[in-house]
């Protein structure tokens, strides 16, 4: 019996999976995707460190590097081409508001909005004191010393991260949250950027069971834990987020296409698009979306020594014809 091969049509699809990982500020490693190991992952179980960022829309690459002709001889003909820039950009629409979504959407730090102390005034900076984590923490499950679980309440969010000391450079656990030019006064000014947040499940009279993990596994020893009540970014500043993104697309046949840009620095200002719920909902409700613009900056493939800012891969259906 012959087998059952088929010439595949072009896939077909209905949106785009989003993920992001982190980028080591401070070496610009990026977070590198294997396809060749990771290219069937479960789309709802990304391998680590990558963080779902769910479905996103309008989905847009644009390739603009140019080439240049090199002339030679009398008249002149073209003997070769060269590559005169690398320079790519990809833009997508968020269709939930998380913390990484913001951060991804704006041009500058991303902040939590710590919870202020009664009485604290305006100007932000008096949040209830953070407490110590104690050992025996895990990546969801953070340890309290006896009593310190009573200040805590079960649906608040959490940042994880150690106390601001005066450093300057990148700061935040894992991520970097941050760029700090020159001291500040503020205690808690690493737990204000860091992206070590989580949602509190239930709270125990040891600690607080985490809903999700935290981004950054297991708190370290000396790291403080602090509520927050919302986040905040700003227009403006000096500092770029980066990360490494993958993009996938999967067909009906279950052939995929995978974008992975190594390192995506975002290239707007915060911006929300109005999308209207129903064809003729004049007037009427509408979803507010995110919008990220990011342009991508260059790697050196250690394969070959080639400056890349994108890899596409496609991984054909089964039993298709290649």
């Amino acid at each position: 019996m012959a087998a059952n091969w088929f010439a595949a049509p072009a896939p077909i699809a209905r949106k785009v999976r989003a993920y992001f990982a982190p980028v080591d500020r401070l070496t610009q490693t990026p977070t590198i995707f294997d396809a060749a190991e990771q290219g069937a992952f479960d789309l709802d179980t990304p391998p680590t460190p990558w963080i779902d960022m769910g479905w996103v829309q309008g989905f847009v690459r644009k390739p603009l590097s140019k080439t240049a002709p090199v002339l030679t001889g009398i008249p002149a003909a073209v003997l070769e081409q060269i590559r005169e820039t690398a320079l790519a950009e990809v833009s997508c629409e968020f269709l939930a508001w998380t913390k990484l979504t913001m951060a991804l959407a704006t041009g500058s730090q991303h902040m939590n909005v710590l919870t202020a102390q009664s009485g604290a005034g305006l100007a932000g900076t008096g949040a209830i004191p953070a407490l110590t984590v104690q050992s025996g923490s895990t990546a969801t499950f953070i340890a309290l010393a006896s009593g310190g679980s009573s200040t805590f309440a079960a649906g608040s969010i959490v940042a994880v991260d150690g106390d601001y000391s005066g450093q300057t450079g990148f700061v935040g656990i894992g991520v970097a949250g941050a760029y700090v030019r020159k001291p500040l006064s503020d205690v808690d000014y690493i737990r204000r950027v860091t992206f070590n947040v989580s949602l509190v499940k239930e709270v125990t009279s040891t600690g607080l069971e985490l809903a999700a993990a935290l981004p950054c596994g297991a708190p370290n020893a000396g790291v403080k834990v602090q509520t927050v009540v919302g986040f905040v970014d700003r227009e403006g500043g000096s500092f770029y987020q980066e990360w490494s993104a993958l993009f996938v697309i999967e067909g009906s046949q279950r052939e995929r296409i995978l974008f992975h840009y190594p390192r995506l620095q975002n290239m707007a200002g915060a911006e929300e698009m109005m999308s209207p719920l129903g064809a003729t909902n004049e007037g009427g409700q509408a979803r507010v979306l995110l919008k990220g613009k990011f342009m991508a900056l260059p790697i050196t493939d250690p394969l070959d020594g080639e400056r890349v800012l994108c890899y596409r891969t496609f991984v054909p259906a089964p039993k298709a014809l290649v």
